[in-house]
């Protein structure tokens, strides 16, 4: 027991490490900013900006101390601008305790419509919403829609006189001056130049991975997926693509979900009924034209 309480206060030297890459390497792109072609800075920032996501959901569970406010200072810059921290943390552990994860009603995460909600949209924002479960209408639109839809809801919230998450968004506006601080006032990138170059790519990035986590299923354990990605993927993500092992265990640190998968693959295949794919190329080459699923949750009925 003394052991494992040891093991337990150590940090998690791999993941600061993830952190000082992270941080590093936005400081070297940003301040070379004006010397780079635009394609590059897109594919590195948009990378960079991801990686700092898949970091903030490693401290999200209880990573790489055992300390709550040295994780999220660790993540308290916001590379991408637009989520306020502590709401993600919410809803995120929120979609872990889900009684039905995919559910529209339930999971706070999910993707899918119910079957009143998709009735109040227009043949527009139907035609979209379609081509949003295509991949390239989720790369290309998503950043929008979740944009859209926190403003939504945050100003709603507002609306009602509900300021209870008054002290998230405070807390985000500082992170966010803290990036735009240097962003603008020492590399001097105008703000619509960072959005369309790192903050926009960044969280397509991440609506890549979350594309297929998840698929509507009457089997509980089949609902979440298994993307056997190349190293590359792998460390954007933090091995977040393996993520049924992640749901059996979210209290695994990234970089013992390999080997654990590895280890426990055949059971976990069994459970999500093969619910996988070999790349993130499989992904596009089926979901470039054919949507995933359809908008509607299809076991969502209306409310009694």
């Amino acid at each position: 027991m003394r052991q494992s309480r040891r093991q337990l206060s150590r940090v998690e030297w791999p993941t600061i490490a993830v952190g000082a890459a992270v941080y590093g390497g936005f400081g070297l792109l940003t301040w070379h900013h004006a010397s780079l072609p635009w394609w590059a800075i897109v594919a590195l920032g948009g990378f960079l900006v991801a990686w700092h996501g898949s970091l903030q959901h490693e401290t999200v569970h209880g990573h790489p101390t055992r300390s709550r406010a040295l994780n999220e200072a660790l993540v308290f810059p916001s590379l991408w601008l637009w989520l306020p921290y502590r709401l993600y943390r919410a809803s995120h552990l929120a979609h872990h305790d889900a009684g039905q994860i995919t559910d529209p009603r339930e999971d706070p995460e999910s993707y899918y419509l119910t079957p009143e909600a998709w009735q109040r949209h227009g043949w527009l924002a139907r035609v979209l919403l379609e081509w949003q479960n295509t991949l390239p209408g989720r790369l290309l639109l998503g950043p929008i829609r979740v944009v859209l839809n926190l403003l939504a809801a945050e100003l709603s919230r507002a609306w009602q006189r509900d300021f209870s998450h008054l002290r998230q968004w405070v807390l985000h506006a500082l992170g966010c001056a803290l990036t735009l601080g240097w962003v603008m006032g020492v590399c001097d990138i105008p703000i619509l130049e960072y959005v369309a170059l790192y903050a926009y790519p960044g969280i397509s990035l991440t609506l890549l991975r979350s594309f297929l986590e998840h698929q509507a299923h009457a089997d509980p354990a089949a609902r979440t997926v298994v993307v056997e990605a190349g190293p590359i993927t792998s460390l954007l993500f933090l091995n977040n693509n393996l993520h049924a092992l992640h749901h059996a265990e979210p209290s695994l640190p990234w970089y013992r979900l390999p080997a654990v998968y590895a280890l426990r693959r055949s059971e976990l295949l069994a459970a999500n009924r093969d619910y996988r794919y070999p790349g993130y190329a499989a992904v596009l080459a089926r979901h470039s034209l054919r949507p995933k699923e359809p908008v509607v949750h299809p076991q969502a009925t209306e409310p009694a």
